[in-house]
């Protein structure tokens, strides 16, 4: 193992796999010459020269489009939107052509298409540029669904994305491209989709997360091991597949269940795990599901009016605090 940040991570990966198969090529703003808007592709265009690695006009839609003919006719284009917001303008693109095209050809043709794209708060970026919008994604079949939140994980889960002949969402949390985690194997590996990491193993409480807030989670876990509170954490890597099988063993055995992520708490993620999970949990629940996630409301620009919106390390561990409580162990009557 080694040390690496997200960003190098990325990097590395694509690197790797561009070498690997010249049939891979990114493309997207500034992924050229300035080497990507949070730098995950600086010196790919000095090695790999400007056809694999290609700036493109101020066109979301433009850009997805390009990656879907490429992928018809054999290539595996790699795209960056630059961020996640932006996902909306190029919707048609990706959920009416991408997604359905394998589909609605009868099998005939694949569309081995990556849209790597960065999310989440955190940077004061305001209402347009910090939204976290995996479960649109999500909701559209024929779409896989990736979201990394350690180094190792985003060059296993990346590189595997690049070999998947179907499309994949890259979700990338931008609060975590400078972080450094020392998980990041020194050979070739790739890691499955529909697999979560258990992060830590307990029988108070199964929490379950997402991209950064498995890793604000797996700090607010650890501040609890003083107290006597043993969690079992699954960061969930994917979101499409979904690792259910692990999600309901884990609350078969804990009786509770907390889902931590930063997409709105409405008609999100965490609202279909608990959905998914009941047939098969139902009579092994102690207490009512809970959820944590980003407030209902825009992100503001201020930090002051950002930051108490999206969980922290503090709010998840009073809220797993408040779970484990001798006279929180029951439904209330």
């Amino acid at each position: 193992m080694k040390k690496l940040t997200v960003r190098d991570a990325i990097r590395e990966a694509l690197d790797e796999e561009m070498a690997r198969d010249d049939q891979v090529f990114l493309m997207g703003e500034d992924v050229g010459v300035i080497g990507g808007n949070f730098k995950c592709t600086v010196g790919l265009r000095d090695k790999y020269g400007d056809l694999r690695v290609k700036d493109s006009p101020i066109s979301e839609a433009g850009i997805v489009g390009l990656g879907v003919g490429a992928a018809l006719v054999g290539m595996r284009p790699v795209i960056e939107l630059m961020f996640a917001d932006f996902l909306m303008i190029a919707m048609d693109q990706i959920c009416n052509q991408a997604a359905k095209i394998t589909y609605m050809s009868g099998g005939q043709v694949n569309v081995p298409l990556v849209i790597r794209t960065p999310l989440g708060g955190g940077r004061s970026s305001a209402a347009q540029h910090s939204q976290s919008l995996h479960a649109w994604c999500a909701h559209c079949p024929g779409l896989k669904v990736a979201l990394p939140s350690t180094a190792g994980e985003a060059k296993g889960l990346l590189k595997t994305a690049i070999r998947d002949n179907n499309p994949v969402m890259f979700f990338e949390h931008k609060m975590l491209y400078t972080t450094a985690f020392d998980d990041v194997p020194d050979d070739d590996v790739c890691i499955p989709f529909g697999k979560a990491r258990v992060v830590s193993t307990g029988s108070d409480l199964t929490v379950v997360t997402t991209s950064m807030m498995s890793v604000k989670t797996e700090n607010a876990v650890k501040s609890l091991a003083g107290d006597g509170i043993c969690v079992d954490h699954l960061d969930l890597r994917t979101i499409v597949p979904m690792d259910t099988e692990a999600i309901i063993a884990s609350v078969k055995k804990t009786g509770k269940l907390l889902v931590v992520d930063e997409g709105h708490v409405s008609f999100g993620i965490s609202g279909e795990i608990a959905a998914r999970i009941m047939p098969e949990v139902f009579y092994d629940l102690e207490a009512p599901i809970e959820r944590l996630g980003t407030g209902d409301v825009p992100l503001p620009f201020s930090p002051a009016l950002e930051l108490p919106l999206i969980p922290n390390e503090k709010t998840i561990a009073d809220k797993i605090r408040e779970m484990t409580r001798e006279e929180a162990a029951t439904w209330p009557m």
